[in-house]
């Protein structure tokens, strides 16, 4: 269950954070009506995504998907844009991923 939920995450993050950066690139960078309407229907499938999650709590969900996005926007723009993140944007993404492990995956009874 922790993998199925890990997986909704990277896809999560990759629906919302690939959404805006098409409607960044179809506004800022002039790509045009097409390239945001893909980023709308991305925006869209997040939000569909997240619900796919096995805990039931809405707040919870997105608090820790807090995290993945703080992360996952750092790598997309190394993957995408040739960003390079120092040392202090490495160790807070990974603490907000800490902060992900704890809400998500603390044991509860």
């Amino acid at each position: 269950m922790i993998f199925r939920s890990i997986g909704l995450f990277a896809l999560a993050a990759l629906l919302e954070i690939g959404g805006a950066w098409l409607i960044w690139q179809g506004v800022r960078e002039h790509r045009g009506y097409l390239w945001i309407g893909a980023g709308v229907v991305a925006l869209g499938l997040y939000g569909f995504v997240a619900t796919l999650q096995p805990d039931a709590n809405f707040g919870r969900i997105l608090a820790a998907y807090g995290g993945v996005f703080v992360a996952g926007s750092l790598a997309w723009g190394m993957v995408a844009d040739g960003y390079r993140p120092d040392r202090y944007d490495v160790i807070g993404a990974l603490i907000c991923l800490a902060g992900v492990g704890v809400i998500m995956y603390a044991p509860r009874g």
